[in-house]
């Protein structure tokens, strides 16, 4: 079998983000309501409320500006699609001036032998198979996690840091510091 070179349309980018999240390019919002994935939570639910931002950074330790960052988490009981007024999944493009992205959300529960976290996926522009890691949480013992323990040593860059109203965390996509991704 022989090796083909990769074509520009297998890439993620570099318009990925207005073609998943049209506001963000000022296009108006989606035909049939709200952007897709904005908004997880609906209405009045039990469970704590925190925010969660993220700042995606390449090698150079720069912002990442065109990167789509999708979610997908329990709910406070540990469960997935169970919880009222709680969507599990979100998506947001980050922010063109800094590389973040927030998203309002549901403290998860701990799963089985999982620890609580959060599975994060992201694609840019550059970005030929999308890159998947975790975000985990430090007030919970982590180490009990087969995933989480699976990064061995680097598996501090995927632990959250405490902030105003909930938690921040900076995915690194290369470099000294790079983030620990998953090949799922």
């Amino acid at each position: 079998m022989r090796a083909h070179k990769e074509t520009p349309s297998q890439t993620a980018g570099p318009y990925v983000h207005i073609g998943c999240v049209p506001a963000i390019a000022r296009l108006g919002p989606r035909p049939l309501g709200t952007q897709l994935g904005a908004q997880m939570i609906r209405g009045p639910t039990c469970g704590e409320l925190i925010l969660v931002e993220m700042t995606i950074r390449d090698g150079a330790d720069d912002p990442v500006r065109d990167a789509l960052v999708e979610i997908w988490q329990a709910g406070p009981e540990g469960r997935f699609g169970v919880t009222e007024n709680f969507c599990n999944w979100g998506r947001q493009a980050v922010d063109f001036a800094t590389g973040q992205a927030g998203f309002s959300t549901l403290k998860p529960g701990p799963n089985g032998p999982f620890a609580p976290h959060i599975l994060v996926w992201i694609v840019a522009r550059g970005i030929n198979v999308g890159l998947t890691t975790r975000i985990y949480f430090p007030e919970f013992d982590n180490r009990q996690d087969p995933v989480f323990a699976l990064a061995g040593r680097r598996a501090r860059t995927l632990v959250a840091t405490p902030a105003a109203h909930g938690y921040a965390h900076e995915i690194r996509l290369q470099g000294e510091r790079e983030t620990v991704f998953f090949d799922v």
